[in-house]
């Protein structure tokens, strides 16, 4: 699963790009931005925000900051 799907799942779970944005403290129009045009995808101080509001693991969210089998 890449990043991008990950996140898409995360915003489902939260119903929607706005509510996950309310429960994590940023904007839909961030969250937008991470979906359509970030390389990178999440900023990093919101992997553990959203991992702790969805479930969405942090190994999903940025493999490249959390990689499989790293220690949380």
């Amino acid at each position: 699963m890449s990043s991008t799907e990950a996140l898409k799942r995360a915003c489902d779970i939260a119903g929607g790009q706005k509510p996950l944005a309310d429960r994590i403290g940023t904007t839909q129009q961030q969250v937008w931005y991470w979906l359509t045009r970030s390389k990178r995808g999440v900023k990093a101080e919101f992997v553990l925000p959203i991992e702790r509001e969805t479930g969405v693991s942090r190994h999903e969210l940025r493999p490249d900051l959390y990689p499989e089998g790293a220690c949380s």
